[in-house]
C-alpha cells in the first residue's frame, strides 16, 4: 500500500466549544483526539479554533463574530473541511455551511467516515452503512441542491411525493433492508458462537490504539492486523489460544472511544455480542497515555451501556515501555506533585490499592512482563473452568511450569 504524501492530506480546522461541561483543558484534550480522528481520515489539521461560551449558538452553535473569524481563514487557507468536535444539529450544520461554502463535518460524521474507511468484511460495511443511514436521515436536505421542497403557487404543484421526500423513503427502506440484513447475520453468528462449545471466552476490550491487536497478536501467534492508527480493527477476531494445557477462546473487539456516536454503539451491537458474552474482560489501557484514566471511564461507560460492566475484568497496563513521568529536582519545593510525576511504581501502588491484585503492567510490543499476563490469565480461565466442570480439576497441574 502507498504511504500518502504530505500534499494528499486535505486541509482542515477544527472548532471547541469552552463550557461548563468542559473547561480549556478539557477541550485541548478532546481536539488532540479530534485531531489524531482526522488524520486517521486521511486530513491534515492547519489550525483550531476555540470559543468560550456557556449557551450554544442554536444557529451556528459558535457565535456570529467567530464565524466570521473561521470564514476568513477558510477563504484564506483553501481550507477543504471544517470539523466541530460536538455533534452539529441537521440545522446547525446547513447554516455554517451556506455561510463557510466548504465541508462541515462534526465528531460523529468524522468517526463514521474512518468506520467506512476501515469496514473490510462485508458484516463490517453492514454495520456501518446502517450507522451512516441512520445518521444521514435527518441530514438529507442539507446535502444536496436538488433536494429543496417544491414551490407552491400557480402551476408548480406536482402530484406525487417531492424530491426530498422519495429520498427519505428510499433512506428509510435501505435502513429497513440492511437490518434484516444484520439480524439474519447476527442468527448466524451466534449459531457460530454456540458451536464453538464449552470454552472459557475471554475478550480483550479497551479504548481505541491502546495494543489490543498488538497484544492478541502476540498472545495467539496469529496476524491480526495493528496499526498506530485509530480504529485499526472493526472486525471482531476470535482465536483459540492454549497456555499450558489450557485452551480458551480469546476475541479482539473494536475500540471504544469518548462521545461514540449511538448510531454505531446500535449498529455494532453484534460486534459487542463478544463482550457480552465473554467469561472474562482484559481491559487494556494506554498508561503511556496522559489522559488514560478518563480512557478507562469512558470504556466503563460503554460496558454499562451494554450490561457487560459487572464482568470479571483484569485490568492490563499496556505501553510501560513508552510511559515517561515529569521529572521534579530535588531542590524544587515550588512545583506541585501531581499525577504526571507518578513513576510507574507509583501507578501500581494507587491502582493495586484500588482494584487489589486485578492489575498487571505490561509492554505488549516489547514483550515485557508477558510470563507474569500468561500466568494471570492462565489462573484466571482455570478458575472459570473449574467452576463450569468441577469434576475435571484433576486436568490441570497445581503448579503450571511452562506457558
Amino acid at each position: 500500500m502507498l504511504e500518502k504524501k504530505a500534499t494528499d492530506y486535505e486541509k482542515a480546522v477544527l472548532i471547541g466549544v469552552i463550557n461548563k461541561d468542559q473547561n480549556e483543558t478539557k477541550v485541548a484534550e478532546y481536539l488532540d483526539e479530534l485531531e489524531f480522528l482526522t488524520f486517521t481520515a486521511g486530513g491534515e489539521v492547519i489550525h483550531r479554533f476555540t470559543q468560550r461560551m456557556d449557551i450554544p449558538n442554536p444557529k451556528t452553535l459558535i457565535g456570529s463574530g467567530k464565524m466570521e473569524e473561521v470564514e476568513q481563514y477558510v477563504k484564506q487557507n483553501d481550507i477543504g473541511s471544517v470539523i466541530f468536535d460536538d455533534e452539529l444539529s441537521p440545522a446547525q450544520q446547513r447554516n455554517i455551511e451556506k455561510q463557510l461554502r466548504c465541508k462541515i463535518i462534526d465528531r460523529t460524521s468524522l468517526i463514521l467516515d474512518i468506520f467506512a474507511q476501515r469496514a473490510q468484511t462485508s458484516y463490517a460495511r453492514t454495520q456501518v452503512e446502517l450507522a451512516q443511514y441512520e445518521y444521514l436521515l435527518p441530514r438529507l436536505t442539507g446535502l444536496w441542491t436538488h433536494l429543496e421542497r417544491q414551490k407552491g403557487g400557480i402551476g408548480m404543484r406536482g402530484p406525487g411525493e417531492t424530491e426530498i421526500e422519495t429520498d427519505r423513503r428510499i433512506v428509510r427502506d435501505r435502513i429497513s433492508l440492511l437490518k434484516k440484513k444484520l439480524t439474519k447475520i447476527d442468527r448466524q453468528m451466534e449459531t457460530q458462537r454456540g458451536n464453538r462449545g464449552a470454552l472459557v471466552r475471554v475478550a480483550l476490550v479497551g479504548y481505541t490504539n491502546v495494543g489490543k491487536s498488538t497484544l492478541m497478536n502476540v498472545v495467539s501467534k496469529s496476524d491480526v492486523f495493528a496499526e498506530n492508527k485509530l480504529f485499526a480493527t472493526l472486525d471482531t477476531t476470535v482465536r483459540k489460544v492454549v497456555i499450558g494445557n489450557l485452551p480458551f477462546l480469546l476475541s479482539d473487539t473494536v475500540g471504544f472511544i469518548r462521545k461514540l456516536p449511538t448510531q454505531l454503539v446500535e449498529s455494532f451491537k453484534s460486534t459487542l455480542d463478544e463482550v457480552r458474552e465473554a467469561d472474562l474482560l482484559l481491559h487494556v489501557v494506554d498508561i503511556s497515555h496522559p489522559n488514560f484514566e478518563e480512557h478507562i471511564a469512558s470504556v466503563n461507560k460503554i460496558l454499562d451501556e451494554i450490561k457487560s460492566a459487572d464482568k470479571k475484568t483484569i485490568m492490563v497496563f499496556n505501553k510501560i515501555d513508552q510511559y515517561k513521568a515529569e521529572i521534579i529536582e530535588e531542590d524544587d519545593l515550588v512545583t506541585e506533585r501531581t499525577q504526571a510525576h507518578f513513576t510507574l511504581a507509583d501507578w501500581k501502588k494507587t491502582w493495586f490499592n484500588k482494584i487489589g491484585d486485578r492489575a498487571l503492567f505490561i509492554s505488549a510490543l516489547n514483550k515485557e512482563n508477558l510470563d507474569d499476563f500468561r500466568k494471570r490469565v492462565y489462573d484466571e480461565v482455570r478458575d472459570i473452568h473449574v467452576t463450569r466442570f468441577p469434576y475435571n480439576n484433576f486436568l490441570y497441574p497445581e503448579h503450571l511450569d511452562q506457558y
